[in-house]
């Protein structure tokens, strides 16, 4: 009897898109516009409040967005504003370690539920209500995870793995480290060389979705949508996603891949 391998999971996320940035928004539909013609969605993290304001729904991202979920993307709650204010006595020492953009890293219950509660408003005035959520950063609370189950969420994706919540704190994880072009604190041995640098990168990404498709486990792709802006990790990704699925991965979103490993 011949043992079939686990099938790997291919979950490929955009994120950083600016409502007022046509250029942002024009690369992400390029790059989206391929990822279509190799049958890969999408899983769209999208923060329902801008530097300005909250967006509107005529605003030309929320209408991308809408176009991008009816044609089978997954739209994903990423965190509100981006910003740890207002600032209170929960503060520790921890957020200016983690960046001030980590918004949800070191929230209490209380404050994680508040934001949460205001982002949620936010989308459902946009017609883009959704229970995915990633943090800012990839880094959530233990407080921001008991927000999550309140609030009726159904996933929490973060640095390193995706959580599929459920009642009495009882939650199925399937561990995987996101993959990118995140700065990381580890001085890797090109860091004095950019372009030596940027082109280690590039091997490394596609390197490492090949070994875990092998393996069968699930390959989370983040793309920034700044890294779109370099022509290098845009066909580094292009690469990565080609060679999954060459393996065999099965592309996924979050809720796709969350909903079929419980099952």
């Amino acid at each position: 009897m011949v043992t079939q391998p686990p099938v790997a999971h291919l979950v490929v996320s955009l994120s950083g898109l600016a409502d007022d940035s046509p250029e942002s928004l024009s690369r992400g539909a390029d790059f989206t516009a391929e990822l279509d013609e190799r049958g890969v969605p999408l899983s769209q993290l999208f923060r329902p409040r801008a530097a300005s304001g909250t967006l509107r729904v005529d605003s030309p991202l929320v209408r991308w967005m809408h176009a991008r979920r009816a044609a089978g993307d997954a739209v994903v709650l990423h965190g509100y504003d981006h910003t740890a204010d207002p600032i209170g006595s929960w503060q520790s020492s921890a957020l200016a370690r983690v960046g001030r953009r980590a918004e949800f890293a070191t929230l209490p219950r209380h404050e994680a539920g508040l934001r949460l509660t205001a982002a949620r408003r936010a989308l459902t005035v946009l017609g883009l209500r959704t229970d995915l959520f990633v943090p800012p950063r990839w880094l959530a609370s233990p407080g921001t995870v008991e927000a999550l189950h309140d609030q009726g969420f159904g996933v929490l994706a973060d640095e390193n793995g995706v959580r599929l919540l459920q009642g009495q704190g009882i939650d199925t994880v399937v561990r995987a480290r996101v993959l990118g072009f995140r700065v990381s604190g580890e001085r890797h041995p090109l860091a004095d060389d950019r372009k030596a640098a940027e082109a280690w990168r590039c091997r490394m990404l596609e390197a490492e979705v090949a070994r875990t498709v092998r393996r069968g486990g699930l390959v989370r792709i983040n793309v920034r949508a700044k890294d779109l802006k370099r022509g290098a990790r845009r066909t580094a990704v292009l690469a990565a996603v080609d060679a999954a699925l060459r393996i065999g991965a099965v592309p996924a979103t979050y809720r796709l891949t969350a909903t079929s490993r419980a099952a």
